[in-house]
């Protein structure tokens, strides 16, 4: 089912249509091929998409790049997202692993004409050197930007960088105008971060946005609630239309980010789960963004 689009365009990320996959389950790659998931998204009315790493070489194999930028466009898909890096702060046979993959991805989004590419914090919460990690960042930065890309950092409430203020003092310290945040709205509400402290977050500094809903209670790890328990945007706990609102008074437009996360999601067929996920989505965006 096509619905009207909206005037703030709605992105796909990258689990909202890969079926029955997540993070954590090996290299988290679907099942389902990108033609019917990049046709899925436009025939729901998405106009961005997320890729993740093993997606990207397994459609990469199967399409090339040339291809899988037609199929992008066929579709009405003019945002490309890319994840995920991690490790790009360290050095030894992590920091090998990582250059290679974030080669690879670099590489695509130069051809692909990604908007941004997205990397992670250090989940496992260990001592690190703010200084250090801010070199880093900015040389990231300098070349997502040097293949016409930004680089937005996602802060998780269990890693080095648990809100969106410690995800600022990064990108700030970095100081480099291509790096910003990609802000999960499930991240924030689990962090207890309060709406009107995203509506003071630089416009500058905001590269992408995630929606998403959940139950007021945690179950579990706050990693497996967020993998396995998400909700379709409006059906769970969150205030969204507040969280959307200090948001916007940023000056932030879109492309507005569905990231769907969950057992149930996992269990529908893709035409439902990119329907399903942009019509509940569009919703609490409200009739001002409907064209």
């Amino acid at each position: 089912m096509q619905h009207a689009p909206t005037t703030e365009d709605l992105l796909a990320t990258c689990w909202t249509t890969a079926g029955d996959t997540a993070p954590g389950q090996g290299d988290g790659r679907s099942a389902l091929t990108l033609r019917d998931r990049a046709e899925a998204a436009g025939a729901a009315g998405f106009r961005g998409f997320g890729l993740v790493y093993a997606d990207l070489v397994e459609a990469e194999r199967t399409y090339g790049l040339a291809g899988m930028r037609s199929l992008f466009e066929d579709n009405g898909l003019v945002h490309l997202e890319l994840e995920f890096l991690t490790d790009w702060w360290t050095d030894g046979d992590r920091r090998t692993a990582s250059d290679a993959v974030r080669r690879d991805l670099l590489r695509a989004a130069e051809a692909l004409g990604a908007r941004h590419l997205k990397v992670g914090p250090d989940h496992e919460d260990r001592p690190w050197d703010a200084d250090a990690w801010a070199g880093e960042f900015a040389a990231l930065a300098a070349q997502a930007d040097g293949v016409g890309a930004r680089l937005g950092i996602e802060f998780l409430p269990w890693s080095n960088l648990k809100t969106v203020h410690d995800g600022l003092r990064l990108v700030e310290a970095a100081g480099h105008p291509a790096g910003g945040l990609i802000i999960d709205v499930w991240h924030t509400e689990r962090a207890h971060t309060p709406p009107a402290d995203l509506a003071g977050v630089p416009g500058a500094r905001i590269v992408g946005v995630e929606l998403s809903d959940a139950d007021s209670r945690v179950e579990g790890t706050l990693f497996e609630d967020t993998v396995r328990r998400r909700r379709l945007c409006g059906e769970g706990s969150f205030d969204l239309p507040g969280i959307i609102a200090a948001l916007r008074a940023t000056g932030w437009s879109g492309p507005w980010g569905v990231e769907i996360l969950s057992d149930t999601h996992r269990t529908r067929p893709v035409r439902e789960a990119a329907e399903v996920a942009y019509r509940t989505a569009a919703g609490v965006l409200g009739p001002a963004a409907v064209r």
